[in-house]
Parts: structure tokens; C-alpha cells; sequence
């Protein structure tokens, strides 16, 4: 019986009627089926509502274009599906191209071009790439990055910063699992028009040199409102401001400010701690040019904290996985030999949980860090960010800081305790120090300041630091204040600004983008024991059987064939 549809004469057009009628109600109403375990290419709820209520287009240009080696082209692959999803869902209000910086203009032109994304936060990689099929290879600067427009703004993302130290694969697995944070972020930053309000704490000692340069404009001024708080110069902390940057006190709070800090608190306040509880300071074992001992600052802050739910600890942490600092190892002719010998005091943390702040980091890179103990604290959630590697130790006060606190295997013996915390998310409703405490002065004040005394906060979160040096930066007479995070010596930079940042960020932001962050990429890599072990029954396998089997089919054919016209 012939097919109604092939016997019509106007078949072909019939066809061709389906199918465009198939395509429009496929751009009607589009489907996508993420098939991957842990979600690859599905965008997470706060990202689609991003995209969805974009009112201007935002242009994206990849600069991952032209010829590149095997790793930048699967990160450029990887950028090129999640912004065809981030197409898919933000529709005309998203364009995005992938260029080659610089190609076609002359070298001044190209210089400043480069110069122009250095500026944006761009750094250049070095590669050989081949330029042509049988030609030879071209040595460029590749930038991995984005720049973004939106709303006339301009914003440049680096698709490698702040990933984990691990290198290969893993660094680059890292690097993809982070685009969409660091896309929708960008986005999420152009696209708005007012910004939080951070506050700079001082009058405690907390440093206003270039120590705090780095922390200052390329975190919290570049991305927020800024504005430096004289603890003493306002009778209460005003609520405008979103959070509270508290970097290295060296003198103690009096009960007067602590009140202040705990009704900011209690009136939904953020409060970012960075506490360096014992006086341990490089100028000081530089000084002595031998050691000396660590002692309590004396903040006066203990109580506060341990009612939050936090209680840092009167001790100094080493741990074996530290960054490096030339060390004198000998003389030669009577000249000293120096060399980058591991710090134990200036340990390289890391995080375990999983948080999204800290999540895929680079190490972060801390000084004479002391410990963090957890709580009792009635409806507070905790949630360690930083903690130390698997072979630490701490030094108990009163600590004694010296060049060679660790000279035989006994001593490296002692490392033996692991995942020690550092610094700490604390979340929930706080209950207030001073709730039954205030004087009647006290009381009257709150209130003819128009607030109430509060003895328990709505849903709040802060971070505690048990470390006062994590957000400074390095400071050299050639060269000036370095990024926070950077070693002098040897000019590698950690994560300690991806890692503030991320704090500043989820302390602030309501809108969930950072729990992106959260996103895992599974390397499913082959066994390659197994596979110099099975090397050749895989080769068999792909090379011969394929052979084989069409042979067979070719052979089956034939037979089936030949026995139908046979019985006709």
C-alpha cells in the first residue's frame, strides 16, 4: 500500500509546511534538557531572574579567539555554552562575541589596547600558538577574560583569577565551574544603580596607611559605596550603612563602643571581624633578629564574640603547608646565604565546607593567624570558611615567635592535628550582650535616637577572622603597595582578595548570585593504570572489531538477499 503522504504531488510542500511549523513552535515555547549529574549546563534560579529582568542589552566580548593551546580552548568552548545559555534566557537583551585582542591594528594601537585591559584588570599570558595548518608557531598574550558594557558601564572579568592552586585539569575544571558566578555577578553589577554602603572602622588602631590600599579601593570602592566611621564620632552606628569592615584593632573597645557595635547588630547590622587577638608582628622578629614573645593585645572583645557564638583562641597557629620567606641558611666568605624557606607562621588555609565564599579558592595567605573555637549560641548557625591543612599545630600563649621554631623531627612530629578554623560564617538571630544590662542613660539615649534597645537581631549574618593581616597588603619601597594576598619575594598572589570580597559579597547581597559559586564540575578522567594495562584490548577493540562487524553486516546482508529472491 503506497504512503498517503509520498502519493500526494505536493508532498514536498506539505514537508516543508511541518517543518517550519515545528521550528516556530520550537522558538515559542524552546526546551533544553541538562543531561550531565551534577547540572552543567543548568542555570541556577537568582542567574535566569538576572537575565529575565535586563531592561538594556548587556555585550559581552570573549577575548579567546584565533589560534590557542588545548587548555584555553576548552575554557573558551566551556564560556561559549553557558553564554548561549545565558542567550537562551535573557533572549535580545544579551549579545556576546568572541574576539582576538588586537588583531589587525599596528603595535602602538595594539599597545594601548593592552595597556587599556591591563587597567581593566586583565593579565596577559604568554603562549605559543600555531598560526596556520604546516606553518609554523607565534608567540602572543592571550588575556582569558571578558570585558562586559552595560548601561554605558564597563567591567572586565578574568575566567582564571582566584582558582585553586591544584594546576592542569583541575585548575581548569575550577575555572569552568566558576563562570557562571563571575558572569552573572559582572551583569549584576552593571545593571544596578545603587550600590550597599560599607563602612571602614576606626578608632581602635586599625590601619589608614597603604597597608590597606588594596582593601580599600580595588574591594570595597569598586565595587560599593564607601565611607570611613569614627567609632567615637556618632552616638550610635546609623543604619544606612549595609556592613562594617572592622580590619586589625590594636586598642581596646570600651563598653560604650561595644554597645554600639552590638545595637548594630541588633538592628540587622553586617559586621566583617578581622582580629589579631595576640601582638605578633614581622617588624618585631625583625627587630630582635631572634624571637620574642606573643602576647594578648587585649581587646576587650572576648564577651561580645562568645555571645555571638565565636571565641578566638590565645594561641598562634603554624602549619607545614605556609608560604615562603628567605631565610639566612648559612655564610659563604662571610657572606650570608638566603633562601625561600617555608614560613610556618604564615599558613596557606584552605576551605572544606564547601561555602560558596570560599569554594574552588586559591589558598589564602595569612600572618601569625590565631585560632577559632565554636560556641553555644542559641539559633546561630556555623560555618567554617578557612581552615588549616592536615599537619599543624598551635603554640599556646604565652607563644614564643622565633626564626627556627622548628629544627629536628620531633618538631615537625607536632604537626599533627588537622582542619584547624580560622575564620568563621556565623548566621541566624543574635541575642544581644547588653540586653539586661543598659543603664537608664543608656536606654534613653537609643531611643531619643529614634531606635529601641533590641535584645535579639532579625536574621543576621557576620564573619569572623581570626586574623587581622588577611585583607593587608605588602608594602616595598620599589614597587609600593602590592596586592593583598602577594608575597614580595615571590610575587605570587593568593586569594585573600577573592576571598574579602566574597565575604563583602555575601554579607550584603540579597539577590543569591554568589551561591553560584556552589557549583561543582565533576572530572570524570581515565584510569590511566588501567589503560597502559588494557592498551592493547583497546586497540583491538576500536581498530579491529569495527572491521569486523562490517564484515559481518556486509556478509548478513548478502545471505538475507539472496535467500529472498531465491524463494521468489
Amino acid at each position: 500500500m503506497k504512503n498517503i503522504l509520498f502519493s500526494n504531488k505536493y508532498y514536498w510542500i506539505i514537508l516543508l509546511v511541518l517543518v517550519l511549523a515545528i521550528n516556530w513552535m520550537a522558538e515559542l515555547a524552546p526546551m533544553r534538557a541538562d543531561l550531565t549529574a551534577e547540572g552543567r549546563y543548568t542555570l541556577s534560579a537568582p542567574t535566569r531572574k538576572l537575565l529575565t529582568e535586563l531592561e538594556e542589552p548587556v555585550q559581552i566580548d570573549v577575548l579567546l579567539s584565533g589560534e590557542l593551546p588545548a587548555g584555553f580552548k576548552k575554557l573558551a568552548a566551556s564560556t561559549d555554552d553557558l553564554l548561549r545559555e545565558f542567550k537562551a534566557v535573557g533572549k535580545s537583551n544579551l549579545r556576546f562575541q568572541f574576539i582576538k585582542p588586537g588583531d589587525g591594528l599596528n603595535d602602538t594601537a595594539k599597545a594601548i589596547l593592552y595597556d587599556s585591559l591591563s587597567r581593566l584588570g586583565l593579565n596577559p599570558t604568554n603562549i605559543k600558538a600555531q598560526t596556520k595548518q604546516g606553518e609554523g608557531q607565534e608567540e602572543r598574550l592571550v588575556f582569558p577574560g571578558a570585558v562586559l558594557q552595560l548601561k554605558g558601564r564597563t567591567t572586565a572579568i578574568d575566567l582564571l583569577q582566584g582558582v585553586s592552586a591544584n594546576g592542569g585539569l583541575e585548575s581548569l575544571n575550577t575555572a569552568e565551574a566558576l563562570l557562571e558566578f563571575k558572569f552573572a555577578n559582572a551583569i549584576k553589577q552593571l545593571n544596578q544603580d545603587t550600590v550597599p554602603l560599607i563602612g571602614y572602622l576606626v578608632g581602635n588602631g586599625q590601619p589608614l596607611t597603604d597597608q590597606v590600599m588594596d582593601l580599600i579601593e580595588n574591594v570595597i570602592r569598586k565595587n560599593y559605596a564607601f565611607r570611613i566611621l569614627p567609632i567615637d564620632s556618632v552616638p550610635l552606628i546609623p543604619p544606612v550603612f549595609d556592613a562594617l569592615v572592622i580590619a586589625k584593632p590594636t586598642l581596646a573597645f570600651s563598653d560604650e563602643q561595644k554597645i554600639k557595635l552590638d545595637q548594630y547588630v541588633m538592628q540587622g547590622g553586617k559586621l566583617l571581624w578581622m582580629i589579631d587577638k595576640l601582638y605578633a608582628e614581622m617588624d618585631s622578629l625583625q627587630r630582635t633578629q631572634n624571637e620574642f614573645i606573643a602576647f594578648d593585645r587585649g581587646l576587650e572583645l572576648d564577651d561580645l564574640l562568645f555571645r555571638y557564638g565565636v571565641r578566638i583562641n590565645q594561641d598562634l597557629l603554624q602549619d607545614l603547608n605556609a608560604d615562603k620567606m628567605p631565610s639566612v641558611i648559612g655564610s659563604v666568605g662571610g657572606k650570608p646565604q638566603i633562601q625561600l624557606l617555608p614560613w610556618f607562621y604564615s599558613p596557606l588555609l584552605m576551605n572544606y565546607s564547601g561555602h560558596p565564599i570560599a569554594k574552588n579558592l586559591d589558598y589564602v595567605l595569612t600572618q601569625f593567624p590565631n585560632t577559632i573555637d565554636t560556641v553555644e549560641a542559641k539559633g546561630i548557625r556555623k560555618n567554617i570558611l578557612l581552615a588549616s591543612s592536615q599537619q599543624a599545630r598551635t603554640l599556646e600563649t604565652p607563644a614564643k615567635v622565633s626564626w627556627n621554631s622548628v629544627q629536628t623531627e620531633a618538631d615537625f612530629n607536632t604537626f599533627n592535628k588537622s582542619a584547624i578554623p580560622v575564620a568563621v560564617l556565623l548566621e541566624g538571630q543574635f541575642t544581644s550582650l547588653y540586653a539586661n544590662r543598659l543603664n537608664a542613660a543608656q536606654r534613653d539615649l537609643i531611643t531619643s535616637l529614634g531606635q529601641k534597645m533590641n535584645p535579639q537581631s532579625p536574621e543576621n549574618k557576620m564573619i569572623v577572622i581570626a586574623d587581622g593581616d588577611i585583607a593587608l597588603n605588602a608594602v616595598t619601597k620599589n614597587e609600593g603597595p602590592l596586592p593583598m594576598g602577594m608575597n614580595p619575594y615571590t610575587k605570587f598572589q593568593f586569594a585573600n582578595r577573592d576571598f574579602i570580597q566574597n565575604s563583602i559579597e555575601y554579607l550584603v547581597d540579597e539577590s543569591g548570585i554568589l551561591e553560584t559559586r556552589a557549583k561543582d564540575f565533576s572530572l570524570r578522567l581515565l584510569d590511566q593504570k588501567k589503560l597502559d594495562e588494557q592498551k592493547t584490548n583497546w586497540q583491538l577493540i576500536n581498530i579491529v572489531l569495527p572491521v569486523l562487524l562490517m564484515l559481518v553486516f556486509g556478509w548478513l546482508f548478502h545471505f538475507i538477499r539472496k535467500r529472498r529472491f531465491q524463494h521468489k
